[in-house]
């Protein structure tokens, strides 16, 4: 039986036998024929629903290949402080402060102080002025820092003769007393371990809010990087039939030997929620100056930034998983630290070999190769490791990027550099940090320009992407990366019906509009998750 038929489209495939069709037969959530309205539509019988497009452009669903999901839900219901000023995120704190019982904790993100004006981090004495009675806890946009008051560092015994977990820093005032900044996980979560915790009942109905906001962006799927916390969550709303995202889910480090022992390998799962591979940190970011450099930062001749693991730390750790079934990626922004992680791989390739394996078998990943020394820029591409890249870093980070880096920005935010080679690019938001929607996703990478137009004719313009490329990034990028490559990331017979419907063709419209197209619907299993249409 024929579910459902959406015909008289116009459906971009991305299958290179059938790259264009007007019609899409669709049969328990997966699709069974494709083609032209007189191939498809004698396909109905007398139970299935018949929808006109009316000419509406079909791409793929598209997936979010790196998204903070948990943090990502929670944000939505916490103070935002991602603002132009440190002012004005004082403002919305003080007014959001003003709403919360005696004895709650005020938990929020966004601060980024190098968007304002002096640049200068924040301070706890900041916070204490509005808000002296309630323990603050503020994440910054890149995720690499926080910001707290000084009761929220009393409450987690945080001084400064604290010790501080290896890879991160507590910025200390001339005094020697903690300023309200924390650098990197470790120091971050001696205050964060004491914020309480929310239940999975609780998570799992923000989940619920936040899913609706990425259908309504476009979103089919995700691929997650949130602590296990999060997969407790996607559980519940996967038991109850309420998940309407596919999960890619994956284990950060200090749970390796928890999953090692249970024997779970990448790809265990099903199309709805499944295991990808073992995350590590290997530096920092480049907001609190943090991401590891082969040379210092700009102005800054003492400062190459944050080694979190060194290379024996997580050539140990990637050996150990590759060996039990699971596939590894490691994030890396810094040129440094991005050398290293591909030393790591090539070590751990080397042990693949020997045990007879395919590079297919292990999908290892590297996040973010956020800037990449000369030296290194085959390397990728050789040792068959996938680019999980954001293009929206690029262009909410130009400035910033060019004052810390200089000339070695042209090395930065490089997609170019590496579909060039051949490299399999999988596309993300890295959500909250930034907007979970695809479209101005797409629109970054293809104009290497920000929402003003900024900077003018593009960012190393030559680095730019073809629409093409760039919606291929999050839709056939992820599906490789999930090994999900056999039934997602194009619209074919056998495939899921994953798709979404926009109000104008991006193939064929000037990249400046890109930023006013429409997510008009998104269908997932064969259902729609978000309509407009009739």
């Amino acid at each position: 039986m024929i579910d459902r038929i959406l015909f008289n489209g116009h459906i971009h495939t991305l299958n290179a036998s059938l790259p264009h069709a007007t019609a899409i037969a669709i049969s328990y959530g997966r699709i069974v024929a494709i083609g032209t309205d007189d191939d498809v539509l004698p396909l109905a019988t007398a139970g299935t629903i018949r929808q006109n497009l009316n000419g509406k452009t079909v791409l793929p669903g598209m997936v979010d290949a790196h998204v903070h999901w948990e943090w990502t839900s929670k944000a939505m219901h916490s103070v935002d402080v991602e603002t132009s000023t440190k002012e004005e995120a004082l403002r919305r704190i003080a007014d959001y402060a003003a709403g919360v019982p005696d004895g709650e904790w005020i938990t929020g993100w966004g601060w980024a102080q190098d968007l304002w004006p002096d640049r200068a981090f924040p301070t706890a004495a900041d916070l204490d002025a509005i808000v002296p009675d309630k323990p603050v806890f503020l994440r910054a946009k890149s995720g690499h820092a926080a910001w707290a008051n000084t009761l929220a560092l009393q409450l987690a015994h945080v001084t400064g003769e604290t010790p501080v977990p290896a890879g991160s820093d507590v910025m200390l005032d001339t005094s020697g007393e903690p300023t309200g900044i924390l650098l990197e996980a470790g120091a971050i979560d001696l205050v964060d371990q004491h914020v309480p915790p929310i239940s999975a009942e609780r998570l799992a109905y923000m989940m619920q809010v936040a899913q609706e906001r990425a259908h309504k962006g476009g979103l089919t799927g995700l691929h997650d990087f949130d602590d296990p916390s999060c997969l407790y969550a996607l559980q519940i709303l996967r038991e109850r039939g309420q998940l309407g995202l596919r999960v890619l889910k994956q284990i950060n480090k200090d749970f390796l030997p928890a999953a090692i022992e249970s024997g779970i390998r990448s790809g265990f799962g099903d199309e709805w929620l499944r295991i990808g591979n073992l995350k590590m940190f290997a530096d920092g970011a480049l907001g609190p100056r943090t991401a590891y450099m082969v040379e210092p930062y700009e102005n800054e001749p003492e400062n190459y930034g944050i080694v979190i693991l060194d290379k024996e730390q997580m050539y140990e750790a990637a050996s150990a998983a590759s060996a039990a079934g699971l596939a590894t990626t490691i994030h890396a922004i810094g040129d440094r630290a991005v050398h290293d992680v591909l030393d790591v791989f090539e070590s751990v390739r080397e042990e693949e070999k020997q045990r007879g394996e395919l590079t297919s078998q292990r999908r290892h990943r590297i996040e973010h190769v956020q800037i990449i020394h000369p030296d290194d820029r085959h390397r990728l591409a050789e040792l068959d490791i996938i680019a999980s890249m954001q293009p929206n870093h690029a262009t909410s980070d130009w400035s910033v990027a060019d004052r810390w880096w200089g000339a070695r920005s042209q090395w930065a935010y490089n997609a170019r550099l590496q579909i060039d080679q051949g490299v399999k690019v999988a596309f993300g938001s890295d959500s909250p940090i930034e907007a979970i929607e695809p479209i101005p996703n797409l629109y970054a990478a293809i104009t290497r320009q920000d929402r003003h137009g900024m900077p003018e004719g593009g960012w190393y313009p030559e680095s730019r992407l073809s629409i093409d490329e760039a919606i291929r990034g999050f839709t056939l990028g992820p599906a490789y990366a999930a090994r999900l490559e056999d039934r997602l990331g194009q619209l074919a017979v056998g495939y899921l019906a994953d798709l979404v419907v926009l109000d104008r063709d991006p193939y064929a419209i000037d990249p400046s509009e890109l930023l006013a197209m429409q997510v008009l619907a998104t269908m997932v299993d064969g259902e729609w998750r978000y309509t407009t249409i009739d």
